[in-house]
Order: structure tokens, then sequence, then C-alpha cells
């Protein structure tokens, strides 16, 4: 299957609208609940769930966006010794598991609909990178994925976060060209390995990402090997900056399922 068709299978799918209206109607009919049980509130997050989740408001490394216990410099260690291939990260809150539930609701679930709020989490903990950048881009899947899935969870965040800041969304600008091994389980190194090459900007679309500055979304960040990979591929096709925004990042490697 081309990369092409990938993105019309994802284009194929009801529209943000239609699944809103549809949510919305199944809600007069089954009062909606908290995902962990209870009242819900803004996002399906019950009032306890949302005093839990662990936002990233506190200084952060400048390249990784690895929180600080306090103010310690502009980059972390691990930044120093091996400087990421992309430019900046930030992250909305810590992977952990509190957050995690409503991450793999959107990313195994079908619950599209939690993604304007992971949007909106990013429009606020990665600002700086979005008044800095021309383009958003999701972190693509392979079409083999998409099958089976029927959408991208990068994508369904990444395209809200477009419309609320102007930025012009790039959601095919970025392809995978092979499929590869889940992440889960694996080192740094062997994430890395992992993802080499898989990742390319086509020919024929490389105008649309040269010259420009792209801020690239996800939904978890663990070693950083799948941005870097995307930001490899980006910066080859001529893009100047490459950043990247998360809902929520690993602080230290986990044996978290993603």
């Amino acid at each position: 299957m081309r990369a092409e068709d990938g993105v019309f299978l994802q284009r194929l799918k009801p529209g943000p609208r239609v699944r809103a209206l549809t949510r919305g109607a199944l809600d007069l009919i089954f009062p909606p609940q908290a995902i962990d049980g209870g009242a819900a509130l803004a996002g399906g997050l019950s009032a306890a769930a949302w005093s839990r989740i662990h936002f990233l408001d506190g200084p952060v490394c400048d390249g990784c966006g690895v929180p600080f216990e306090f103010e310690i410099g502009s980059r972390c260690a691990a930044c120093l010794g091996r400087p990421p291939a992309f430019d900046a990260a930030r992250a909305a809150c810590l992977y952990d598991e509190t957050s995690r539930e409503p991450i793999l609701k959107l990313k195994h679930a079908d619950r599209t609909d939690l993604a304007p709020l992971f949007a909106r989490w990013l429009s606020r903990a990665a600002r700086p990178l979005i008044e800095g950048a021309d383009a958003i881009a999701p972190v693509p899947l392979h079409p083999a994925r998409l099958l089976s899935r029927r959408y991208n969870q990068a994508a369904e965040i990444a395209r809200p976060l477009a419309a609320m800041t102007g930025l012009a969304y790039l959601p095919d600008a970025l392809v995978r060209r092979r499929a590869t091994e889940t992440q889960g389980g694996k080192s740094g190194t062997g994430r890395r390995r992992n993802v080499a090459g898989a990742f390319e900007v086509p020919a024929r679309r490389a105008g649309r990402v040269a010259g420009r500055r792209i801020l690239l979304i996800d939904d978890v960040m663990t070693t950083g090997a799948t941005a870097e990979g995307c930001a490899r591929a980006l910066k080859a096709a001529g893009a100047v900056r490459v950043d990247v925004a998360v809902v929520a990042r690993v602080k230290e490697m986990s044996r978290l399922a993603i």
C-alpha cells in the first residue's frame, strides 16, 4: 500500500463534526462518565483525575523537555552529551499511571474526542515553540498500521492544534516508508535502530518543508528516537528547524506500555 493510500483512507473516516454530533447524541441517552469513573468534567476526566495529572509547568530542559526538579541550566546532561536531531521539545505532562489511560484511549480505543483536549494542552505547554513555527506536522503511521487502526492519533491532535494556532497543517509531508516493530521494551539504542531510515519527505512534497520551521506532534515521548528520525528526514528535505510537542513524556525509562 502506498503512503497516499493511507492518507486517503484516513480522510474517508467521519469528520470531527460528524463524530462530535454523534457523541453528543449518545450523551443525551447515556450520561457521560469519566474515564476513571464518576462524573466527567472536560475531556472525560473526573476532578480527581485532573488533580493527579502532572503538568510540566516548572523548569525543563531546553533540548528534550525533560523536567528539572529545580532550575539547573538550559540543557540536561544527556542533551549536552548527545544533542538530539530536533531543536527543542516540550511535553504537556508526565507519562504516568494517571495520564496513561486517556492517552491509550485515544491511541487504541477510538476516543478521538480526546484529541482536541490534548491539542489545548499543547497550545499552552508548547507556546514558545508554536510562536516560532511555520507549520505543524504529525508523526506518521505506516499505511498498514493506519489501515488497521483507522486513524493516526498524532494527526488527530495536530489538526485541531493547527486550527487553533493558525499554523499551516502538513498531514502528509512526512511519511513512514517502512513498517517498524513496536518501540515498547526496547532500549534507547534499540529504538533508534528500529526507526533508522523509516521516515522521509517525498520529493514532490519537499517544497512544503524547505525553508520552514516545523513543529512535529506526537502523543508520547520516551527516548526521543522517533522524533529524531522524523527530524532528520525533515531537515534533509530543507526544514530550517524542527521542534517537537508531545502530550506526555516519560521522565525516566519506564515499563509502562505505550
